[in-house]
């Protein structure tokens, strides 16, 4: 049995399917408009970076190329030992297994975090956004990445698979909160059919799943996302 962080919620897809994550990975935003909108706010050229619910740390060597440091946190022992051992011969890179209400940082340690679909969905996660008050500088920015189930297909799709989701509840939450949103028109790109139809089967419940892979021809499919920050 893998360490699982104490606290830690389940994520449906990467714990049960990784090699299948791995693929989404590397099929989502071919372009790096994600990075790009949040460079534009705050960059982490020389910074300490976090990556909040970093998996198997799959953009842990991206950030390294500017960062002067960078920490991974991820609540599964099992997929946080694959990011170290992904990271082993990158300098300045450290992955903790830990969760996001529980950092183990010292406080004002870190410049930039990021939660990239780590689970940020609004109400619940409160514990969280005070450890990111404790930990993120004086200066700093830290950044949500999460769908935006409000728009397009995949949202509608999410929408079917998790019906308790109320996207206008967590609106309200993250502008209490004052976080700022910019909406991110990402897409995913596959080399091969049955990756995305795997990928699809891991986002959805299975009759769901069926349906959305009947409805998108080729090997791309829209994903629409929003970005929220808040700086401290």
């Amino acid at each position: 049995m893998p360490r699982i962080a104490k606290g830690a919620i389940p994520s449906p897809n990467i714990w049960n399917a990784p090699q299948v994550y791995e693929l989404e990975n590397r099929a989502v935003d071919p372009e790096g408009a994600a990075d790009e909108a949040i460079r534009g706010i705050r960059g982490w050229d020389g910074a300490t970076l976090l990556d909040i619910g970093c998996g198997t740390g799959f953009h842990l060597p991206g950030y390294a190329r500017a960062a002067a440091r960078v920490i991974g946190v991820e609540p599964h022992g099992d997929l946080a030992a694959l990011a170290r051992r992904r990271c082993a011969d990158l300098p300045g890179v450290e992955v903790h297994t830990a969760t996001a209400q529980h950092l183990p940082l010292p406080d004002a340690s870190v410049d930039v975090a990021v939660a990239r679909w780590a689970y940020f969905f609004g109400p619940g996660c409160e514990p969280g956004l005070r450890e990111l008050t404790r930990v993120v500088r004086r200066g700093g920015t830290a950044f949500v990445i999460d769908l935006d189930a409000t728009r397009g297909a995949f949202g509608r799709w999410f929408q079917g698979t998790v019906p308790t989701y109320d996207a206008r509840v967590v609106e309200d939450f993250w502008s209490r909160h004052g976080w700022q949103r910019r909406p991110l028109d990402l897409r995913m790109s596959f080399e091969r059919r049955a990756d995305l139809e795997d990928v699809l089967r891991i986002e959805f419940s299975p009759e769901v799943a069926e349906a959305a892979i009947t409805e998108t021809p080729g090997l791309e499919l829209a994903y629409p996302n929003v970005l929220r920050w808040r700086h401290f």
